[in-house]
């Protein structure tokens, strides 16, 4: 089982754990047990879609013998009556399931939607965005998940799979030297094969990490467009480089214009408003 598949399979049973209890009570109270019936996804707002394919796993997980017909996929932009899917199944799972599903669908369509409207401003440009570590905890495979639908690119995953040496990193190392050098042995000495990417503060900060090297990427912290297009110029091709911090939907395109590669926007996972839907029997 990949680390993907094991998360989101305990995503799922706490979200059950937390909702169901010891029984839906209202459900079991008043739903005989051998009722069937069917449910429509109903798309409320326009935006972009995504969770079908997790929302199909919380239905088997739940009630593998639950039937689910798709009829608009991941990825795909939705407007108001637009019906993305139909389950068929027994009542009560189909009333137990609705609000994790819901909850799930509603959060990462919002977030696929955010994506799309950023990547769209990126459009004939060489810059992609990129998500950060800044997203619901325990969930944050599924709103990663969203992001790519959405037309954007993950950034790591978690602290495991790529070394960011940020400032306090740098601070509490002594020094860019420190913090690089460092982080090269580590990974020699671990035997792992990890991406470098450093943070800069300032101009001489980026002259320290062109004059050492070993790196793969280096961020530009909270630089102006101008700053940027200079940091560009110095790096001249030789490593990725990356904008963050203070950046708006409103001045995406003036950093993108500067050459960087990526620009990472916690926005599109931390402050998203889910896509309106609602789950109607039929």
């Amino acid at each position: 089982m990949n680390k993907e598949k094991e998360l989101i399979d305990k995503l799922i049973d706490l979200a059950f754990a937390e909702d169901i209890g010891d029984g839906d009570h209202t459900t079991l109270s008043c739903i005989p047990a051998t009722a069937m019936g069917k449910s429509k996804l109903l798309i409320k707002e326009a935006g972009v879609l995504a969770g079908i394919e997790v929302a199909k796993e919380i239905f088997n997980r739940f009630d593998p013998t639950m039937k689910v017909e798709v009829f608009i996929n991941d990825g795909t932009e939705v407007k108001p009556g637009d019906v993305a899917m139909v389950v068929e199944g027994k009542v009560q799972s189909l009333l137990q399931t609705e609000r994790l599903m819901l909850n799930v669908m509603q959060r990462m369509s919002g977030i696929a939607t955010m994506t799309r409207k950023y990547a769209k401003v990126l459009e004939g440009t060489n810059t992609r965005v990129l998500d950060t570590r800044k997203t619901t905890p325990g969930m944050r495979i599924l709103e990663k998940m969203a992001v790519k639908i959405g037309g954007g690119v993950n950034h790591r995953i978690g602290l495991f799979d790529m070394i960011l040496l940020k400032d306090n990193h740098v601070d509490f190392a002594g020094g860019i030297d420190k913090a690089i050098t460092r982080a090269k042995e580590y990974c020699k000495e671990k035997g792992k094969d990890l991406k470098i990417e450093i943070e800069v503060r300032s101009f001489d900060e980026l002259q320290q990490v062109l004059d050492l090297g070993g790196v793969d990427r280096i961020m530009f912290d909270n630089f102006t467009p101008e700053m940027t297009k200079k940091a560009v110029e110095m790096v001249a091709g030789k490593y990725e480089t990356e904008s963050s911090g203070g950046i708006t939907f409103d001045t995406l395109r003036d950093y993108a214009e500067c050459g960087v590669d990526f620009i990472s926007v916690g926005a599109l996972t931390h402050s998203v408003k889910g896509l309106d839907m609602s789950f109607k029997a039929c």
